[in-house]
């Protein structure tokens, strides 16, 4: 029963298109580094939600200094990743996949390094909310919910980074990646807003 409230719990909470999942679908549909991206991801993940069930989770929520920090420098490196994206929009003759050379693979993993550890709702999520959830379920149970969770999370990340590759079609045109560029670039600018005012 830990087991699937932790897989259903962590489904729900990362579904939600952020900051992160855009970024990974982009990789998904360029084809681009998939598997490093999604593996560290879910493997950051992982980390996350065993440290929060370790107890790390007190000690963030203890710290308000630790999520600023996060959230200064998250919302800074949203609102880059926002005018880079915004550049590729107005840029529609170059939008198809196969224009662009391909990034190398340490810049997209930095890429999705800061995508995950940057983003102060990440500690909230996974490390806070996830940590005192699987602990309600004892001492045992909770490190069954944290397997649900992690499972989830694994699930998650592959299937859209691999499985959004069935859309590439569609991305064949470069109006179809100056509409995705266009709503990231919206979407970053969004959180990074929502991340400071908060």
């Amino acid at each position: 029963m830990s087991l699937l409230a932790g897989f259903a719990t962590t489904l729900a909470m990362i579904v939600a298109i952020g900051a992160q999942n855009a970024f990974v679908l982009r990789q998904g549909l360029r084809r681009e580094h998939v598997l490093p991206v999604v593996l560290v991801c879910a493997l950051s993940d992982a980390v996350l939600i065993s440290s929060g069930i370790a107890g790390l989770g007190v000690l963030i929520s203890a710290s308000p200094l630790a999520l600023s920090i996060a959230k200064y420098g998250g919302a800074t490196f949203l609102l880059a990743y926002a005018a880079f994206a915004a550049r590729r929009a107005f840029r529609p003759t170059t939008m198809a996949a196969t224009d662009h050379a391909p990034a190398a693979v340490r810049t997209v993993v930095l890429t999705c390094l800061a995508f995950t550890w940057l983003n102060p709702h990440v500690y909230l999520d996974t490390v806070v909310l996830l940590g005192s959830l699987a602990n309600q379920h004892g001492p045992d149970a909770r490190w069954l919910y944290g397997l649900g969770s992690v499972t989830a999370s694994f699930t998650w990340f592959f299937a859209l980074g691999f499985l959004s590759r069935r859309l590439a079609p569609v991305f064949a045109r470069p109006r179809a990646w100056q509409f995705l560029d266009s709503t990231i670039a919206l979407l970053m600018t969004t959180l990074a807003t929502v991340m400071l005012v908060s």
